[in-house]
């Protein structure tokens, strides 16, 4: 009789069926939907900054601005400043973590000019440091402590980087991938 789970060798014990491999979802990447509006945003911000070291992208349908992290609340104060732009609206910050870096991304719109971007910072994984722009938008200041209490980022110059989510005392940084989830008990 031929070996098998139900059927195991003479004088041993069942041998378990192999555990399939697991297979990574295929996900498809969003192709790039520009509209009209995005398609002009992308020219005047092309032209308005072709002098300064910036990457210019499509990020689905928002044009986005990746730059050093010493650049940001210059850049952002321009965004917000040029009236051809005229970013008067900051939807959010949020962090990204790539283990190896992360991402601080400030998330624009403009009401008067209907129309959308993303500005992208890399950070270093250790000591993570970005200026503030809560003197551009108040609004940065709620968005920034989640930030530092989430992922560690240090936003340099801020009024108040007191817990905004966690209570004082909470060690660690649980919006990270390195966090211990199976470690944490409950106080």
């Amino acid at each position: 009789m031929p070996e098998t789970p139900e059927n195991p060798p003479s004088g041993g014990t069942p041998a378990r069926p192999a555990t399939p491999k697991r297979r990574e979802p295929k996900v498809a990447l969003a192709p790039e939907a520009l509209d009209d509006a995005g398609t002009e945003l992308s020219s005047i911000v092309s032209d308005l900054f072709s002098d300064e070291n910036v990457e210019m992208g499509v990020e689905v349908d928002e044009v986005s601005v990746r730059i050093a992290p010493d650049r940001v609340p210059a850049i952002c104060a321009r965004m917000k400043n040029e009236p051809s732009l005229a970013f008067d609206y900051l939807r959010s910050v949020s962090v990204v973590d790539y283990v190896d870096r992360l991402e601080v991304n400030y998330h624009l719109f403009s009401y008067p000019k209907r129309h959308k971007l993303v500005i992208k910072a890399d950070l270093p994984a250790e000591a993570p440091v970005v200026p503030t722009v809560t003197g551009v938008w108040r609004t940065a200041n709620w968005f920034e402590r989640e930030g530092h209490d989430l992922f560690g980022v240090n936003f340099a110059g801020h009024p108040d980087l007191s817990p905004l989510l966690l209570y004082d005392g909470f060690e660690g940084h649980p919006g990270l991938k390195s966090y211990p989830f199976h470690d944490y008990d409950e106080w």
